[in-house]
């Protein structure tokens, strides 16, 4: 099928002819949306804030948030429209989606260890991290995943999908311990290792960290652990890993999505200053101040 053909046929996710059907294209619009005004909102406001800019935790929430609003950008034509985003469908977004979605989850990573270097060594890390490292160790991973885009684009489909499950298969499995084993142990340095500082506001500060990234981690995995076991599975039994019609009507597919709007949230929630810039420079709450 070639792309005119592709495109003259493309509509709904479902076709609109039951109040069912209505309300799941509805979600798929607002989930979009959604994904890009948190996102946004949290970028604006670490943009706004020079003293959030500052701390290089915060370079890693403006790189989740920036593929985060790709994701709901992407997800206005990938689970709004009927659309299939595979190797060989016409319809496919020629790996950009599932890229933005893989580029928080190595933001997330990176953050983990980030804090974990943070907390467990922080002269060393005062003296190696320094913004401009920070900013390159971000910049490596969008490199790299556009560079997987790449490939994936310019190399014969057969090529592809081996190269992609090799390196999906590799790559997830051990980046999921890993991400398992730095959440146990940043537990266990804020619950005891912290414990024996002396009472401090960077002790406090650094606990609230850690625990944030903790949680953000957590939800990470829940929302996407369901999608990489049956991506895993689908690839080594060699059958379809489109169990549904689109990407709009896979739950597993809209849970790991929801993730994009779990994660901003969390830092909101978790983390004092950002509140705080979000609410008074960006949604301009009058009455914020009162209640903080």
């Amino acid at each position: 099928m070639n792309i005119s053909e592709s495109s003259a046929g493309l509509g709904p996710l479902l076709p609109l002819t039951s109040f069912e059907n209505v309300l799941l294209f509805l979600f798929s619009i607002v989930l979009a949306t959604a994904i890009i005004f948190i996102n946004a909102s949290v970028f604006i406001a670490i943009v706004m804030n020079r003293s959030l800019r500052n701390e290089n935790r915060f370079m890693y929430m403006l790189s989740t948030c920036l593929s985060d609003i790709g994701t709901g950008v992407s997800y206005y034509y990938a689970g709004v429209m009927d659309v299939r985003d595979y190797y060989d469908s016409p319809t496919r977004t020629y790996y950009i989606a599932l890229t933005f979605l893989g580029l928080s989850y190595m933001a997330i990573l990176a953050a983990q260890s980030d804090r974990y270097h943070a907390v467990s060594a922080p002269f060393k890390y005062s003296q190696r991290m320094t913004r401009n490292r920070t900013l390159l160790i971000i910049l490596a991973y969008w490199v790299y995943g556009f560079l997987i885009v790449a490939v994936n684009n310019l190399v014969p489909m057969g090529v592809a999908k081996s190269v992609t499950f090799l390196a999906a298969f590799v790559s997830n499995i051990f980046s999921i311990i890993i991400m398992i084993g730095l959440n146990l142990r940043l537990f266990v340095i804020a619950k005891f290792q912290l414990e024996r500082e002396p009472p401090s506001e960077e002790r406090d500060n650094k606990r609230a960290s850690i625990y944030l990234i903790i949680i953000v981690a957590v939800c990470f995995l829940i929302a996407w652990l369901p999608l990489f076991l049956h991506v895993i599975a689908c690839n080594f039994t060699g059958t379809s890993c489109y169990p549904f019609r689109n990407e709009g009507t896979d739950p597993l597919r809209i849970l790991a999505r929801l993730n994009a709007i779990i994660t901003p949230s969390l830092y909101i929630r978790g983390c004092a200053p950002l509140r705080s810039s979000v609410m008074t420079k960006v949604w301009r709450i009058p009455c914020y101040k009162s209640k903080g």
